[in-house]
């Protein structure tokens, strides 16, 4: 242990949890750069965990790649009009680049945990604003449940969907991983945006009518990535399987842990898998 993580009183503990794209339908170029999408964005109980102390000046360790909680707390410090003087340590347990949202998931934990130690803590407005500035997941994370996203993803409605099944995440060792921006590319190459309003009317009619966890079979499957690993999943009776955001990981939903687990065994050739559950809050 280093003399810094020993002498360091940490004031605030949190999960940062991982989120699946239960469905993602994705439109044109909108005059930001960004594109039009429709998602169901879930959390799962795959977590990072961030620990948070008072410091003398702006700290993070334990994820030598981040960036993005730093200039979540410096804007943070910024907007509030306070010095950033925290401390966070970053326990990474989300696989990067996945399209599990771990940054964003640390940085709307690192928002939600600073924000509270502050004289005057940003309204939940303020926060929204400068979350969305920081990516478009970013304002999920600090909200509770399931949402409908729309315009860039980061325009959120509550979703009233069931949370009684098993999750299998894989991350599959073979697949190269594409940066999120040469998916989006790929998808611009191929006219991937002709049609959306036909798909995006469909998924929230097959939302209306979900009920039960079997009903979200009934999603239309993701706009940017496929995989045969979502076959797989479904042959080991998954209700539901597709990549999450622009991947390369692949989901399955299970009624039961024991098909779960079953699954996550027979898929351990084709990269890490982890069997894990729906999460409401970090």
């Amino acid at each position: 242990m280093s003399a810094r993580r020993r002498s360091t009183r940490y004031i605030a503990r949190a999960p940062a949890p991982a989120k699946l794209n239960l469905a993602l339908v994705v439109g044109p170029t909108r005059k930001d750069g960004r594109h039009e999408v429709t998602t169901v964005l879930q959390r799962i109980d795959l977590c990072d965990r961030l620990e948070l102390a008072f410091s003398g000046d702006l700290v993070v360790s334990g994820f030598a790649d981040d960036t993005l909680v730093r200039r979540a707390l410096t804007g943070l410090a910024a907007v509030a009009g306070a010095k950033p003087t925290w401390a966070v340590r970053i326990e990474k347990r989300i696989p990067v680049a996945a399209g599990f949202g771990g940054g964003s998931s640390d940085a709307g934990t690192a928002l939600r945990l600073a924000n509270a130690t502050l004289a005057e803590p940003l309204a939940a407005e303020a926060l929204d604003e400068l979350a969305v500035t920081l990516g478009a997941d970013v304002p999920f994370f600090l909200r509770p449940g399931p949402q409908l996203g729309e315009g860039d993803g980061s325009r959120l409605s509550p979703l009233d969907l069931p949370q009684d099944f098993w999750v299998v995440v894989v991350l599959p060792t073979a697949v190269g991983k594409s940066s999120t921006g040469e998916v989006y590319a790929a998808f611009d190459a191929r006219r991937g945006s002709d049609g959306y309003a036909d798909r995006r009317s469909a998924l929230l009619e097959s939302l209306a009518r979900v009920r039960r966890g079997r009903d979200l079979a009934d999603l239309p499957p993701n706009d940017l990535a496929s995989s045969p690993l979502a076959d797989d999943l479904r042959r080991l009776r998954a209700f539901r399987a597709d990549v999450s955001g622009a991947g390369p990981a692949v989901y399955g939903l299970f009624h039961q842990e024991r098909d779960a687990r079953a699954a996550a065994r027979r898929l351990q050739a084709a990269g890490r898998a982890w069997v894990t559950v729906p999460a409401w809050y970090g």
